[in-house]
């Protein structure tokens, strides 16, 4: 997939700069490497911002045009507002033909419906990871992997050597590992006794419980205050009359 983005030089430079581009609705950044001095661009934040949404935008060679200049980037970071829909910055690296890259890449699994695991057993897919660092070179970067469960058991696991890697694309893990991909799990079901306990420790205990008898001795304890209370207000009210007069 060929994804093109245009940009332009950016001229003023600095946080009251950067501020009056995203009032013009514009986005400040930066694309360095590539042998050359770095490049503070802007770009059009309604452009860059639906690109963002995108899969592909995160992990593909990008054509960027800088006034009339074209180059080869990759998407490096971008930061965005912390509650609003608003990209604030974005980083470009420019990559060269012949010099590999290190890239993270998406994950996409496949058949997993049509796993014995799940259609037969009944279990169900719990993705470990959901995308692999790799290394290779420009023109051989995948816009995905994809994992094939369609023979994945109840009760294993897919490891990362069990996958096709794309031709020239080598995985980037540390030496001797090799991390789970995808396993497949029976659900736990509880039993009659289980229920019958998680119930039981669910209802209100006979003790949190007033009886009849309690609600009667917490009545006749409360009536004698309340009649104490009233007492004192009638007392009260016939001071402030005797002050009258």
């Amino acid at each position: 997939m060929k994804i093109e983005i245009k940009a332009e030089p950016r001229k003023l430079q600095g946080t009251g700069a950067s501020r009056r581009l995203r009032r013009e609705d514009k986005v400040p950044g930066i694309v360095y490497g590539g042998g050359k001095d770095a490049t503070p661009i802007e770009l059009d934040h309604k452009d860059l911002f639906f690109k963002l949404k995108l899969e592909a935008f995160h992990a593909s060679i990008l054509d960027m045009e800088v006034a009339g200049e074209k180059a080869q980037v990759l998407l490096r970071d971008y930061q965005m507002h912390p509650f609003r829909q608003r990209v604030l910055h974005a980083d470009f690296q420019r990559v060269a033909a012949d010099k590999k890259i290190h890239m993270r890449v998406p994950l996409h699994f496949v058949n997993e419906q049509n796993s014995p695991g799940v259609k037969v057993a009944g279990g169900l897919v719990q993705h470990v990871i959901s995308d692999l660092e790799v290394s290779c070179l420009p023109k051989d970067l995948p816009e995905f992997i994809e994992v094939d469960l369609g023979e994945l058991q109840a009760g294993h696991s897919l490891h990362l050597s069990s996958l096709k890697m794309p031709a020239g694309v080598e995985a980037i893990v540390p030496k001797g590992e090799d991390p789970t991909v995808a396993t497949v799990v029976i659900p736990r079901v509880m039993t009659a006794e289980e229920e019958a306990a998680e119930a039981a420790a669910a209802a209100p205990s006979a003790a949190e419980v007033p009886t009849t008898a309690q609600k009667a001795k917490e009545e006749e304890a409360a009536a004698p205050a309340a009649g104490a209370k009233g007492a004192e207000a009638k007392g009260g009210g016939g001071g402030e009359k005797k002050e009258k007069k």
